[in-house]
């Protein structure tokens, strides 16, 4: 929500049985805040289920319910919007009664001063945002430490694990000379060696894209999906994948093409992993679209597919949807974090054993 503040213009919900009141207020206050009105308490609550308030101020008395009562009422449902209470003299009791149930943060007397609600509101509207920043601070803070719990955990097994088999496999060689057996062995740590080596990989991208500033250049989606096509060549031939490319970009575009590389590498490289090995036309199709300062890309395979239920999770940490190929568990979580660094979207469509098109919206820079 903070994102789509007015940080020079609070939006001020007024609450007043008088008519008059209301436009008053409004006339007096119309060019320093948003102002929305409701001439009950009644309306009052209905207006905050379909408007975002920065602030709310009401007048004590009114009839059916009091302002101490409707803020009592809404402070569990609405809790953000700070709360001014405008009372008359006399009611020190019922000011007591406000700052016990129902929160008010501020109370002005009545009759009111036009620049005692400015401040009172500006002071309610500093708190707000400072309030509200620091939960959205606190809540990407819970996650943050959320991601390291797993890192840890999935860090220490992912590299201790091709590092044991390794240890192993050193141990059988000390004690094997058998030619076709060591040459098996060795293909062992190979695999294990090419395990560590895309782990650290990952780690490098996970930082570069988090840590990383954007640096702005023209793309051309052609030239991209060739030198990706190039990266994996060896890989997808030995394993009897073609690529097909397919580019309409008539217009230039401007983005950041490693934060863009990174994104893509990670889908390839899973299309190739997960592709079904009793397929005999095995592909990968690299679509790119420009079109009004608008990329579409798409990247599909005829592999094995995501299951439905694993669909939801595959852009968590650590998460693998299949056994078939050893992975880091970092590629897709990368991948999108890219495409949010770009402010772009990515959405998958995938069918069990008949394949998986991930289709990625980029704005250009």
């Amino acid at each position: 929500m903070l994102n789509q503040l007015n940080t020079n213009k609070p939006k001020v919900l007024y609450v007043d049985d008088e008519q008059n009141n209301l436009m008053s207020f409004k006339a007096a206050f119309r060019m320093d805040f948003d102002v929305v009105l409701a001439n009950s308490p009644e309306d009052a609550i209905a207006l905050l289920s379909k408007e975002d308030v920065q602030v709310i101020i009401s007048d004590f008395r009114m009839p059916n319910m009091t302002g101490v009562e409707l803020f009592e009422k809404i402070r569990i449902e609405y809790p953000k919007p700070l709360r001014i209470l405008l009372t008359a003299y006399g009611d020190e009791q019922n000011l007591m009664n406000a700052i016990n149930k129902g929160q008010v943060f501020r109370y002005i007397k009545k009759p009111w001063v036009e620049e005692d609600i400015r401040s009172a509101v500006k002071e309610s509207f500093d708190f707000f945002i400072t309030k509200n920043s620091l939960e959205l601070k606190n809540k990407e803070l819970v996650e943050a430490y959320r991601d390291l719990d797993r890192f840890v955990y999935s860090v220490s097994h992912d590299l201790r694990s091709p590092l044991m088999g390794i240890l192993a496999i050193a141990n059988l060689l000390n004690k094997d000379s058998n030619k076709e057996e060591v040459e098996g062995l060795m293909l062992l740590v190979k695999k294990n060696i090419a395990r560590l080596d895309e782990f650290i990989v990952n780690l490098l991208e996970y930082y570069r894209v988090k840590r990383g500033e954007l640096t702005i250049r023209n793309v051309d989606f052609k030239a991209l999906f060739i030198q990706l096509s190039e990266i994996y060549q060896a890989d997808a031939q030995s394993r009897g994948i073609k690529f097909e490319i397919e580019v309409n970009q008539e217009e230039e575009f401007r983005s950041d093409q490693v934060v863009l590389m990174i994104a893509l590498q990670n889908l390839i490289s899973n299309a190739i992993k997960y592709q079904r090995e009793d397929n005999d036309n095995k592909f990968i199709r690299m679509k790119a679209v420009v079109d009004n300062c608008v990329a579409m890309v798409r990247i599909e395979d005829n592999g094995i597919g995501i299951e439905a239920p694993y669909l939801p999770k595959i852009y968590e940490m650590f998460f693998r949807a299949s056994s078939q190929a050893s992975g880091s568990g970092i590629g897709l979580y990368n991948t999108k974090h890219a495409i949010e660094k770009l402010g772009a979207q990515i959405h998958v469509r995938s069918v069990f054993k008949e394949g998986t098109s991930f289709e990625v919206i980029i704005p250009c820079k």
